[in-house]
């Protein structure tokens, strides 16, 4: 069976904090979850398990995310040498962006497909993190996690995702994964 590993992370600072978007890897990840088609199951990483989860992460077939590539693997890679990016990786933002010159973001495709909206926002996740509230962003985590699996898992069904332009008309964009 094919090991597909859906992965979303949270980080401990902003951009504004470290100095910029280009200085990602200083961000620092909170929390980080995958789940994982061989296990079936969902997986939480503190800080201290970073390294458990980029080992998770080369074990994977396939690794699907939502501005991984940019984002996620660049505050990775404050962890390890390891060039993430040569993973085996299907970044929906980046291919979604590839054929409609634009970008879009996961809670668009979320409504516009299932009707579901994200529980919050990464500048909350960094808030509750100031506040030691790991908990309510593992949660927020594993969400957005599954949201990113039933919109993959929709696309390869479908060939197609639905989402809202920024004048909140409903459109669809032919997928090819």
């Amino acid at each position: 069976m094919k090991n597909i590993v859906y992965f979303d992370l949270e980080t401990q600072k902003s951009a504004e904090e470290v100095g910029g978007w280009d200085k990602i890897s200083r961000m620092g990840m909170s929390v980080g979850v995958i789940y994982s088609t061989a296990c079936a199951a969902y997986k939480i990483y503190g800080e201290t398990q970073v390294n458990e989860l980029i080992k998770d992460l080369q074990r994977a077939d396939l690794i699907v995310g939502f501005n991984n590539l940019r984002f996620d693997y660049e505050v990775l890679h404050g962890y390890t040498t390891l060039d993430l990016r040569q993973l085996p990786t299907l970044d929906m933002l980046v291919e979604l962006q590839n054929q409609l010159q634009h970008r879009l973001s996961l809670d668009s495709i979320a409504t516009a497909t299932f009707g579901v909206e994200k529980t919050a926002e990464g500048m909350q996740a960094i808030r509750w993190f100031k506040e030691g509230k790991l908990l309510e962003i593992a949660e927020y985590c594993c969400y957005d996690v599954k949201i990113t699996r039933l919109v993959h898992e929709y696309g390869v069904k479908h060939r197609q995702l639905h989402y809202f332009n920024r004048f909140g008309k409903k459109l669809t964009v032919p997928v090819k994964w």
